[in-house]
């Protein structure tokens, strides 16, 4: 059986206990065994989590250890997955680039705050984690993100929506959900999910998410199938 690691903590306004509790759920109903940590200690294992197929974070801010940094840079690379939504992922470890360069972004701002009606646009190709999810509307915060240009990106966003210092430039569209590779590992980021509703409220969001999460699981199982090695990526591990 596969497992998740799931790891929680930070700021409370964005429910990490109830955002891993329902991660947990979609994981076991999908025959994933889900294990919930209370912070960054049970990163400090490398070997033990090199044991996973997937981990999740659920931790707003905060800081992670270099040594625990390390661990997950490793571990991904070796194709353990990475999966997350909102602020548990991409607004945590903000004075951690590495953890930035390994999730493909990172939170910088929500204009309009909280309550704000917008279109989530699914991009047109072909891919599972999006298969047969047409466009829908989010009642939250919509988030402007800073993104490495290598991510895959599956669902937008319109900016700008509300008036902000950055409306004087032109409109974009920003990613809303994306998935990007760190040597062998899958990486999934679904920017929704300020509070635990959001998923109520707009069931393609918790879609995207439950798929988002089954595909980054597959990594290591995918690499270990078809023979890949992780040789070819470590010219620069020393960095690590």
């Amino acid at each position: 059986m596969k497992k998740a690691l799931i790891f929680r903590g930070g700021w409370d306004g964005h429910e990490p206990k109830l955002v891993s509790e329902r991660f947990a759920r979609l994981l076991e109903k999908n025959g994933i065994r889900a294990e919930i940590f209370e912070g960054t200690d049970c990163l400090a294992d490398r070997d033990a989590l090199m044991e996973y197929d997937l981990i999740v974070p659920c931790l707003t801010g905060g800081t992670l250890p270099r040594e625990c940094e390390k661990n997950v840079a490793d571990a991904v690379s070796r194709g353990v997955g990475l999966a997350g939504c909102h602020g548990g992922m991409c607004d945590a470890f903000r004075n951690s680039t590495e953890w930035q360069f390994i999730t493909g972004g990172q939170w910088v701002s929500h204009p309009g705050g909280d309550g704000v009606e917008y279109t989530v646009n699914i991009c047109r190709g072909a891919n599972p984690i999006t298969e047969g999810i047409e466009d829908f509307t989010v009642c939250s915060e919509q988030y402007y993100l800073h993104v490495d240009p290598a991510i895959e990106v599956l669902a937008t966003t319109r900016f700008p929506l509300q008036t902000y210092y950055h409306a004087a430039n032109k409109p974009i569209d920003m990613p809303v959900v994306w998935t990007k590779y760190w040597g062998l590992g899958r990486v999934f980021y679904n920017s929704l999910g300020h509070h635990d509703d959001v998923f109520d409220r707009s069931p393609a969001a918790e879609r995207l998410m439950e798929r988002g999460m089954l595909w980054a699981a597959g990594g290591k199982e995918y690499a270990e199938a078809n023979g890949l090695s992780r040789a070819k990526y470590e010219n620069n591990a020393k960095m690590y």
